[in-house]
């Protein structure tokens, strides 16, 4: 699971150096793809393979669903994470996320989340009176 918030760079290459303690999880590589409100997603290999067999049962019917699919996988790159734990994000999707310099790299379970910074700290901030109020809503019986 990955969990926390980091504030890494991005080199002059596109590269960001992911954080240490999820390394071990990605050495068989990642897949990088558009997320939902301007971030990325990153997915180990394996995760990304039972989210794509999800993706597949849904119905080839459903305009919604082909545009869900389209903008989702269109976007994807399978990317390696070098031997500094650095992995490089395609020029395109530095461009759909806004990255430039200063990023958040955030756990959100079994994926991981790269922001541009201060669009992270734009959303987190809308974000955390919603939050306070809604976890009876969204998970019952959780506190």
């Amino acid at each position: 699971m990955f969990l926390g918030t980091h504030t890494p760079r991005l080199d002059d290459k596109g590269r960001l150096i992911l954080p240490a303690k999820f390394r071990e999880q990605l050495e068989a590589g990642v897949i990088v793809t558009r997320g939902q409100e301007r971030c990325l997603y990153v997915f180990p290999v394996d995760e990304f393979s039972r989210i794509a067999g999800q993706l597949r049962q849904a119905p080839v019917t459903s305009k919604q669903a082909r545009d869900y699919l389209r903008v989702f996988l269109s976007g994807a790159s399978d990317e390696a994470v070098d031997k500094q734990g650095r992995v490089t994000i395609p020029a395109m999707l530095r461009t759909y996320a806004g990255l430039n310099r200063d990023c958040a790299v955030i756990g959100a379970g079994e994926r991981i989340e790269i922001w541009d910074l201060a669009a992270w700290e734009s959303y987190l901030s809308e974000q955390e009176q919603a939050f306070a109020e809604q976890a009876e809503e969204v998970v019952p019986g959780l506190f």
